[in-house]
């Protein structure tokens, strides 16, 4: 199974951390936050991890480089001008099987196994990996009529809505969707659904989260720091996504 890691942004809602880092390099705990990543693909037995880099790639390349050191074989696609987040797997070759696709500023504990035995138990072209995330709004909100009367005040309300969590499952076939011009992810998904090859999603209850802001990024280190085990995989070998295939 091969998983494709989008890291090539800039990271800019994170600067200025992310002006001599790119965002995947940014440290979680004693390690980069993708190698806290690939950790976990190589436990559940991916094969290979296409790296797709841009901004401050040759630093990506020099820490990883071709894996060895993590135990899981990396290669490289590099773009010269900004793709969007689809637009990439153009220049990734050898994508005639089922792939994961994944943002590379993630910490969670998704159980790809699953994921990938859901994906093949719908037969559909697409699998998007939702999490639930609740939005705080820190003001009191307040409601009125047409008439401008005052009908509701709602002092700093939450709202839990189903997100993207970054995480993908593709067939092949998803490649001829892609067209020659800077794609992102979003827009392919929704191509997808106007071409009535309808996506799936993925719901799960594991832990997500993503460091595009500093808060998020203060949250991500303090939960590893927690419980470095459930994110390390240190208590038990789940099933590998190999064992996956082998069921088909």
């Amino acid at each position: 199974m091969k998983a494709i890691i989008l890291a090539g942004g800039k990271g800019t809602r994170l600067a200025p951390y992310t002006t001599v880092l790119p965002k995947p390099l940014m440290p979680i705990g004693e390690m980069p936050i993708l190698e806290i990543m690939l950790h976990q693909l190589k436990v559940y037995g991916f094969s290979e991890v296409v790296l797709c880099v841009g901004y401050l790639g040759s630093l990506l390349k020099a820490y990883f480089g071709d894996g060895e050191k993590i135990g899981i074989r990396i290669s490289y696609s590099f773009e010269t001008a900004p793709l969007g987040t689809a637009g990439p797997l153009r220049g990734v070759q050898g994508l005639d099987c089922t792939f994961f696709v994944m943002n590379g500023d993630l910490l969670t504990t998704v159980n790809f196994s699953q994921m990938l035995r859901f994906h093949r138990s719908h037969g559909q072209i697409a699998t998007v990996g939702l999490a639930r995330k609740v939005v705080k709004i820190d003001l009191g909100v307040i409601e009125t009529s047409s008439d401008h009367a005052l009908v509701n005040y709602i002092e700093k309300p939450e709202f839990e809505y189903d997100v993207s969590m970054g995480i993908y499952v593709f067939e092949p076939s998803v490649l001829q969707y892609l067209g020659k011009e800077r794609l992102d992810l979003p827009d392919l998904i929704m191509q997808l659904v106007r071409e009535k090859k309808i996506p799936m999603a993925y719901r799960s209850n594991c832990r997500w989260l993503d460091i595009g802001r500093v808060e998020d990024y203060s949250n991500a280190i303090e939960s590893f720091e927690k419980e470095k085990e459930i994110y390390l995989l240190t208590d038990a070998r789940p099933e590998q996504v190999t064992d996956v295939d082998r069921q088909r």
